[in-house]
């Protein structure tokens, strides 16, 4: 808790719960956004697990970040410690921007009175029975329908920012970074996901880094994160004909660093996709096993040939067909237009 802003807040005290992935983290940042421009003098707080803390720590919308461990709802010394560390914070007003019972759980722990979440399908689990306004979304996509929950506290139609919160030492390593590549134009290859279903095939990747060399004289850089997105990884690189090249390994810091360094981010649906849209690098989404209507790159470029129906747990566990029925031609001809675009732009 920074006590200098805990002491000389004046404004409501209003916490935001939206605790995982990484990628939706992202998404919500435009919340906060919106409650730092319409209450300027807030005591506002982010309540959210480690996997996406580094995504949401360091906003500067944000006067306090609390972290809690993965799985702190299931035991009744995790909700107590829960409590013990959001209690002291005072917040009046928990926003459920998840729509689960965790995120519900910890706006309610925290003490907070008015508690807004999601009313409908949105609000799943126990999250309607823990919050005590509730919004029916007209929204679909996460970010529209988060700020939605805002319209209860006067604020309706916000404009969208992200502010994401990057290092300036990963800053000045992706500036270093990028002067290594010898090409006026580069793109960033993001082939992982954490599921199956959400990957594209590498050698589909390997042809596209060609076209883009050779149609438009790009360099790309393949990142990566696992064991198994590094093979994937060295598997385009060695089949791109020399158009791509290997990203060093890096934090999510350094990630959206060197993201924010390329002129175009091609990706299925995974944190890095939407770290892409807050840095503001122009982007294609690839989609199977969720619908971009839902979580697609924000204001960007998406592609959907098919859809895997089903429950979540049955989306996660499928095969890539989906993603498999996305050609290299239907990557190409979205790579035309976003580039045609950007020339328009540089032109105006």
């Amino acid at each position: 808790m920074s006590n200098a802003n805990f002491k000389k807040r004046r404004g409501p005290r209003i916490l935001i719960s939206r605790l995982s992935a990484i990628g939706d983290a992202i998404l919500t940042l435009p919340v906060a956004c919106a409650l730092r421009a319409e209450f300027p003098d807030a005591y506002l707080g982010w309540v959210v697990e480690r996997k996406a803390a580094p995504m949401v720590r360091g906003h500067r919308a944000l006067d306090t970040v609390i972290q809690l461990d993965r799985k702190w709802f299931v035991s009744p010394s995790g909700i107590k410690n829960a409590r013990s560390l959001l209690r002291p914070h005072q917040f009046d007003i928990a926003i459920d921007c998840q729509g689960n019972t965790k995120s519900a759980l910890a706006g309610w722990v925290s003490g907070a009175h008015q508690r807004i979440g999601f009313a409908g399908k949105h609000g799943g689990e126990l999250s309607r029975l823990l919050n005590n306004v509730r919004v029916a979304p007209a929204f679909r996509h996460v970010t529209d329908r988060s700020l939605e929950l805002l319209s209860p506290l006067g604020l309706h139609s916000p404009s969208v920012r992200w502010d994401l919160p990057v290092s300036d030492a990963s800053v000045i390593w992706a500036s270093r970074w990028r002067r290594t590549i010898a090409s006026p134009q580069l793109a960033v290859i993001n082939p992982g996901g954490t599921w199956q279903s959400k990957l594209w095939e590498a050698d589909r990747f390997a042809k596209t880094a060609r076209y883009l060399q050779q149609k438009y004289g790009y360099r790309s850089a393949v990142v990566w994160g696992t064991s198994d997105e590094r093979a994937m990884a060295d598997k385009i690189v060695a089949n791109s004909g020399g158009a791509a090249v290997l990203a060093p390994h890096t934090d999510l810091h350094h990630l959206a660093a060197l993201i924010s360094h390329a002129d175009l981010f091609i990706s299925g649906d995974t944190g890095p996709l939407h770290i892409a849209v807050a840095v503001g690098t122009p982007t294609i989404g690839l989609y199977g096993a969720t619908r971009p209507g839902d979580s697609g790159p924000y204001g960007q470029v998406a592609i959907q040939k098919a859809y895997e129906r089903g429950s979540r747990r049955h989306r996660r566990n499928a095969d890539n067909s989906a993603m498999r029925a996305i050609t290299v031609a239907d990557v190409c001809v979205a790579i035309d237009q976003v580039h045609a675009k950007q020339m328009l732009l540089q032109a105006a």
